[in-house]
């Protein structure tokens, strides 16, 4: 006898365990289970076969690799009025904030990569973000929707550091009415600010 038993982590369930099968050397069995998605939240998927042998009614387990859904699989660019966001920004309950600490040295190259890595639109006219060279501050809003109509605010403040190194402070900050969004989207700038090949600090 052999099954697979799975678990999960996360706003996921399990519609429906696999069943058993009863498998002979050399046999082969695609097994499929399917889970329920429910809301935007980074989860984890976890696996475990075991089976009999048949002589000694021993039983063996083996562990699967786990599956990681990303949150980003789930948000899409999307656009809103300035006064419906504030008026989102004013209800909702939760939020992130998620402290800066990049080796980008340039404010509006850090805004995009934001943007980009995050699936949002950046919701503050582009006119207003080209400041003089000398510009020290940057505030953008930034906006996306998930698959399941969830709104997703981010408001990004930063400031050049009064440092030889020219290097970036602040804060990003994320609302949503619901706490996992606000958090998994939280981890997510967390992991992507600090830049791919942006030039290191000393």
């Amino acid at each position: 006898n052999l099954t697979v038993e799975l678990a999960t982590m996360g706003d996921l369930r399990l519609v429906e365990r696999p069943q058993a099968h009863t498998i002979g050397p050399l046999d082969q069995r695609v097994i499929k289970a399917n889970i329920k998605v429910s809301s935007t939240e980074t989860g984890h998927i976890f696996g475990t076969i075991v089976y009999e042998n048949s002589s000694t009614a021993e039983k063996t387990y083996v562990n699967l690799s786990d599956i990681h859904l990303d949150i980003m699989d789930y948000i899409r660019p999307a656009v809103c009025t300035e006064d419906a966001f504030r008026s989102m920004w004013a209800e909702f309950e939760w939020e992130n904030k998620v402290v800066i600490n990049t080796t980008f040295t340039d404010l509006n190259s850090f805004l995009q990569h934001i943007v980009e890595k995050t699936n949002t639109t950046c919701l503050t006219p582009v006119a207003s973000l080209q400041d003089p060279i000398d510009c020290s501050f940057l505030a953008a809003n930034l906006y996306a929707v998930s698959v399941f109509g969830e709104d997703a605010l981010v408001n990004v403040s930063v400031e050049k550091k009064a440092n030889a190194a020219n290097s970036l402070g602040g804060h990003v900050r994320i609302r949503s009415k619901t706490q996992g969004i606000a958090l998994s989207l939280g981890d997510r700038i967390t992991l992507v600010q600090r830049g791919v090949g942006a030039t290191p600090q000393p």
